[in-house]
C-alpha cells in the first residue's frame, strides 16, 4: 500500500503513515476476532449462529484523498484522523433483520469496546433507500510502549441490505454520485422490495420457530 502524497513526502510523514495503517490493521484484526468468537459463543449456546458472513477491510489510499477533498478538506494525517472514520471497516452480514440488532447489543457490551456514534439506518433510511445499521468505535491496540484508541467502522445488515447496497455502490462510483434520474427511482423502488422481503422472511422465520418438530 502506497503512502499517501503529502505536501513534501517527507520521510517522517511516510513513517507516520505507514505507522497509522498499521494501528487500523491492528484494530481491524482484534474487531474482527471479537466478532468470530461472539458468534461461535451464540452458536455454542443458542444452536444458532446470527452471523453469516464478515468482510473486512483497510481504505485505500486514494479513497482516503478523494473523501478528504470531497469534503474540501486538506490531506493531512490530521484531517484523516479527524474526519475519516472509515478506514478500518468491518461488515456484517446477517439473515434477519433481528440479528442486526442483537448482535450491535453484543458488541456494545463490550468492555474494551467504546462506541463513538451509532447510526440506524433501518429506522431511518437514506433517501436513495440504503439500509443498514453503522456503528463507530475504538478498541484499544497496546503496544510495547504504550496503548492506542483506534477508530473502526462497523456495519451491520441482511444478506438482501448487502446485495442492493453493492449495486449502489457500483452505480454511485460510475455516475460518480450523478446516476439518471431513472438509475435513482428504480434502485430506491428496489430498496423497498428489499425491506419487504427481509420482513417477510423474518415473519416466515419466527412461524418456523413456532412449529413443533415431527420426527417419524
Amino acid at each position: 500500500m502506497e503512502p499517501l502524497e503529502f505536501a513534501g513526502n517527507r520521510m517522517e510523514e511516510v513513517e507516520n503513515w505507514e505507522t497509522l495503517m498499521f494501528l487500523y490493521d491492528a484494530a481491524l484484526r482484534q474487531v474482527s476476532t471479537k466478532i468470530d468468537i461472539l458468534n461461535e459463543e451464540f452458536a455454542h449456546v443458542h444452536n444458532y449462529n446470527p452471523i453469516e458472513h464478515v468482510k473486512s477491510r483497510i481504505k485505500e489510499p486514494r479513497s482516503i484523498v478523494k473523501k478528504l477533498k470531497r469534503h474540501g478538506r486538506e490531506v493531512t494525517l490530521e484531517n484523516m484522523l479527524k474526519y475519516i472514520n472509515d478506514i478500518a471497516g468491518v461488515r456484517i452480514i446477517c439473515s434477519f433483520t433481528s440479528d442486526i440488532y442483537r448482535i450491535a447489543d453484543m458488541l456494545a457490551r463490550q468492555k474494551d469496546l467504546t462506541v463513538l456514534e451509532l447510526t440506524d439506518y433501518l429506522a431511518k433510511p437514506k433517501a436513495s433507500g440504503y439500509r443498514s445499521y453503522h456503528m463507530l468505535v475504538t478498541v484499544p491496540v497496546y503496544l510495547s510502549d504504550g496503548v492506542v484508541d483506534t477508530k473502526v467502522e462497523i456495519q451491520i445488515r441482511t444478506i438482501a441490505q448487502d446485495f442492493w447496497a453493492s449495486l449502489e455502490h457500483k452505480i454511485y462510483y460510475k455516475f460518480e454520485g450523478n446516476a439518471p434520474d431513472f438509475i435513482s427511482k428504480e434502485l430506491q423502488s428496489c430498496a423497498h422490495i428489499v425491506a419487504e422481503l427481509d420482513d417477510k422472511m423474518l415473519s416466515l422465520n419466527e412461524a418456523i420457530k413456532q412449529c413443533p418438530n415431527e420426527k417419524g
